[in-house]
């Protein structure tokens, strides 16, 4: 893919140099994901012994073995590479069958190739497909492969790599695959470049979740298969080998891995697409958050891009150091209160009303979460097929007391406590759940706050009795469409996980997102759409608290991102480390 730096005009947030304004514009045409901390912190499965034949990997599960340019080693830039290190929630799953949060997906894009590549404007082009053809039913997507792509063993990528992809995928049935379940019928090798989708219905953004198929090399995989696994035939179908290496064919290929702290990854020769001419030799994905050692490694020049998890506080500390600037993208995702529909006193609509009145979102974007924008909807806008017609929530204590005293359990609220479950790991978050217990006191709810570690929430939501009555959390879609967060956020088949803590379990409404993302049709899908929003707001499950901005410090003297200039709404994809351009000898002019 050939990186167009589009039209900036309502689209780049990014910070210019010190004496500009900060612009946070935004585009509804662009969309995106990341956030969801839910999935940054699921659990890597434990490594075994070292895989035979590890081809492109790292067996050793230890990074930095024979390199330099290790963040906090002192190094600013080793002489003679390009090092792009970047910190990220942990931990990283590196299976295409498995990762799905913000560091999976970035090193998946650059570890791996799909069939398209999305854009910024939400489509998609070729990537290691170079055409394909729909069928007149839109039931059959066929797909030419490009010729002479290389897997990083040097073995051509196949047709049959790409229904064992899928295949395999759907048999481990995690990461991803939840995007296909439901979709695709099967997969069928057409001869040895051409591969067609079989679908079990019309599904308008097909094209898009196929930016989520990754290919691995099926013969290096089939290689490293433990006998001894839950697949039958294909015994463990090589997790324990791709935990720790990696069978693609992307820009990156991985040099190491420790599981516990770091990916390190070096250029791949033989790739077959585009690369920026300073693109990194190296890449490392660094798992921590810590705001003292990201602001030490930031000031000595031993990291050039932070994770998005940095507080106001410490993103103002950064933008004080020479040379590094703010860099901000909306990225399709949302921070929502959930609210436990099926769980008394909030199975009454009047007091989910209540609690959205009860929420200061001028306080909530201007003091706790500065830069990101008040939701319009439970869709963000930076989606494509968001809803433009829908109102903005507002505070209102009175407008709070009217909706209480028309509930079944008015006169009743010593009887009803509500538990606020906030996600530890996010202290942000704690501060939004003393907001609203404060307001609530002064209209005769009480709310219990409890913190809670994010895999006690997890396992929490999977019972309706275990289910709290709220809950921050922050969802981001996982293609860039309104479809990819509706169904996830709303759709029954999602109650009981971490993205629908509701309860909502509506049959109109899911026959209403079904319908939706059945419609072929491009303008009347993005019609079904603004219906199933307007739906949403009418039954009240949901409070999204604001459209979240990713910020991130990186090094702006010596390294050159040019996705900030048209950013792509696809979780992980702005940092496809092949279109980012470092210059070690510009470290020296950086300033300290």
């Amino acid at each position: 893919m050939a990186y167009r730096a589009a039209s900036t005009a309502g689209r780049a947030l990014h910070k210019k140099p010190k004496e500009a304004e900060r612009m946070f514009a935004r585009r509804s045409n662009r969309h995106w994901l990341v956030l969801v901390l839910a999935l940054t912190l699921l659990v890597v499965a434990a490594c075994g012994g070292a895989p035979s034949n590890q081809g492109s990997g790292g067996q050793d599960q230890q990074a930095g073995t024979g390199s330099s340019g290790q963040a906090g080693d002192g190094t600013s830039q080793p002489a003679g590479r390009r090092v792009l290190r970047m910190t990220h929630s942990w931990p990283n799953q590196i299976d295409p069958a498995r990762g799905s949060d913000m560091a999976s997906a970035v090193s998946l894009i650059n570890l791996y190739s799909s069939l398209v590549y999305p854009t910024p404007e939400g489509n998609v082009e070729p990537y290691a497909a170079e055409s394909w053809t729909v069928s007149d039913d839109n039931l059959t997507y066929t797909f030419q492969l490009r010729q002479g792509i290389k897997f990083h063993d040097g073995r051509e990528m196949t047709a049959e790599d790409v229904k064992f992809s899928f295949d395999r995928l759907m048999a481990i049935g995690e990461g991803f695959a939840y995007l296909f379940r439901g979709v695709v019928r099967e997969v069928t090798v057409d001869d040895t470049y051409t591969v067609s989708f079989h679908l079990e219905q019309p599904f308008g953004p097909f094209l898009n979740i196929l930016t989520r198929l990754y290919i691995v090399n099926s013969e290096l995989v089939k290689e490293n298969i433990k006998p001894d696994g839950p697949y039958g035939e294909m015994g463990d179908y090589g997790t324990e080998f791709l935990n720790v290496n990696d069978a693609g064919s992307g820009a990156y290929m991985v040099r190491s891995f420790d599981i516990s702290s770091e990916l390190v990854m070096e250029r791949f020769p033989d790739f077959f697409g585009e690369v920026a001419p300073n693109a990194p030799d190296e890449v490392r994905i660094i798992g921590t958050t810590e705001a003292a050692t990201v602001r030490t490694w930031m000031s000595n020049r031993e990291l050039e891009i932070s994770d998005t998890w940095q507080t106001a506080e410490a993103l103002a500390s950064l933008d004080n150091i020479p040379g590094i600037d703010i860099a901000s993208y909306l990225d399709g995702g949302q921070l929502y209160l959930m609210m436990h529909t099926q769980k008394p006193p909030l199975d009454d609509i009047h007091v989910r009303r209540a609690i959205a009145y009860l929420i200061d979102y001028d306080a909530l974007v201007q003091q706790i979460f500065p830069g990101t924008e008040k939701a319009r909807g439970p869709v963000s806008r930076s989606l494509v097929g968001w809803n433009p017609s829908l109102p903005e929530l507002e505070f209102s204590l009175d407008k709070a007391r009217e909706e209480l005293a028309q509930s079944r359990y008015a006169g009743q609220w010593d009887q009803y406590p509500i538990e606020y479950a906030w996600t530890a790991e996010v202290p942000a978050l704690e501060k939004v759940a003393l907001m609203l217990q404060a307001n609530a006191q002064q209209v005769g709810l009480t709310i219990d706050i409890v913190q809670t570690p994010w895999l006690q929430l997890i396992e929490r939501a999977g019972s309706k009795e275990s289910t709290p009555h709220l809950a921050s959390i922050f969802v981001t879609p996982s293609y860039g469409e309104a479809g990819s967060q509706l169904r996830a956020r709303f759709h029954s088949s999602t109650a009981g996980t971490w993205e629908q803590l509701e309860w909502l379990e509506n049959a109109e409404l899911d026959a209403m997102i079904e319908d939706a993302l059945a419609t072929v049709d491009f303008v009347e899908r993005m019609a079904k759409y603004a219906e199933v929003q307007a739906r949403v707001v009418e039954l009240f499950p949901t409070v999204a608290l604001y459209d979240n901005v990713n910020r991130h410090a990186y090094q702006a003297c010596y390294v050159e991102w040019p996705q900030l200039q048209a950013p792509i709404p696809v979780l992980g994809y702005m940092q496809d480390a092949r279109f980012i351009e470092v210059f070690p000898e510009r470290v020296a002019s950086c300033g300290n």
